[in-house]
């Protein structure tokens, strides 16, 4: 059972749903292509919360060239002496582009303030810029829609010790991670706190419950298409040629060239 004493959703029912929604999903990129739209989706919450699964089922079958993940590296020294907003703006969408920030600008409202990598100063200014940055992205006609993944302290300890024990997820933990456990209750203060400043009714906040990542999975893709003015757009109509007839060309010999190995043949 899950924290709020679900079952967990049925993989086949998860599934069925799932695909269901990445085909709205694929109809929702091409009204943002046809219609020059600029959609950005912002993911926060905590460590281990299933952002980066949602984000990998929401891009799994959209175009990379429209829909863009952006989950930028600590920055520079150069960019430390920036407006703090400015590295983000530059990764903002053109018409027909969807960008997805795998954490965002919220940095500074979470990891940043909790850990001391900025003054009260700059997080005071953060607070204070925040909501009118955003309004002005609004105002400017991006679709701004901000998603919070809330795990409780019990899931997140669990997933934690399996990624440490699985080799293939087990670069998914970083020592920062580790703090966030020892700093659970001040990262709960520094996201009420944040809630505060920026939950303003242009760019609201919407919390997914992700105890069951299944669920939390298919909500957000949900909600997220609900609340886009999306409609489906007539597709190019395309034709395949017929091929040509041959005109005598000839592969080279297969030992002008160096091949992969064929493994399989040994399973």
């Amino acid at each position: 059972m899950t924290a709020d004493n679900r079952a967990a959703l049925p993989r086949k029912t998860y599934e069925r749903e799932l695909l269901r929604l990445q085909t709205q999903l694929v109809r929702l990129q091409e009204w943002v292509r046809v219609t020059g739209a600029r959609l950005v989706v912002v993911f926060e919450g905590r460590d281990a919360a299933g952002k980066g699964g949602t984000i990998k089922r929401v891009t799994e079958h959209l175009n990379p060239r429209i829909a863009r993940i952006v989950a930028l590296p600590a920055p520079t020294e150069r960019q430390r002496t920036q407006w703090y907003f400015q590295r983000y703006v530059e990764q903002l969408p053109a018409a027909g582009e969807i960008v997805l920030f795998d954490r965002s600008w919220y940095n500074r409202a979470g990891v940043e303030h909790v850990m001391g990598f900025c003054t009260k100063e700059e997080y005071q200014r953060f607070l204070r810029q925040c909501p009118v940055f955003e309004r002005m992205l609004v105002e400017d006609g991006v679709l701004l829609r901000k998603y919070w993944f809330s795990v409780s302290d019990a899931v997140q300890q669990e997933r934690f010790l399996r990624r440490l024990e699985d080799p293939l997820r087990r670069w998914k933990l970083s020592p920062m991670d580790l703090e966030s456990i020892t700093h659970w209750e001040a990262y709960s203060r520094a996201k009420d706190e944040m809630m505060v400043h920026t939950d303003i009714p242009e760019a609201p906040w919407y919390v997914v419950e992700s105890d069951d990542k299944r669920r939390a999975r298919l909500n957000m893709i949900a909600h997220l298409l609900g609340t886009v003015p999306y409609h489906e757009v007539s597709p190019t109509v395309l034709r395949l040629p017929e091929r040509p007839a041959p005109t005598g060309y000839e592969r080279p010999p297969r030992d002008l060239q160096t091949y992969v190995p064929d493994r399989t043949a040994d399973l």
